[in-house]
């Protein structure tokens, strides 16, 4: 993602989810994180209580973790709005 202009980056992205999919969907949401770290446990709790599948999966040499979360959003609104609750947590790559 890219940071320089986040508010331009979401405005790109809200077009291209309202194009792209018919909502309710669901939406594939996939984060980066330090391994030895509660970034990963962060990212579950806010995605908690949505019906979420959340997988995990440790880097090769073990030093950051991918998190993925299959979740059901009712629109582009509601994927960006997670992407910005996520985006407070520092260390977050989001993908």
């Amino acid at each position: 993602m890219n940071t320089d202009n986040p508010e331009d980056f979401y405005a790109r992205l809200k077009e291209q989810l309202e194009v792209n999919n018919s909502w309710p969907a669901d939406y594939l949401y996939k984060f980066i994180v330090p391994t030895n770290t509660d970034k990963a446990l962060q990212i579950q709790n806010i995605f908690d209580n949505t019906g979420a599948v959340i997988e995990s999966k440790k880097s090769k040499n073990g030093k950051y973790t991918s998190v993925s979360i299959t979740v059901n959003m009712k629109n582009p609104t509601a994927v960006i709005a997670k992407y910005k609750e996520v985006g407070e947590i520092k260390g977050v790559i989001s993908l």
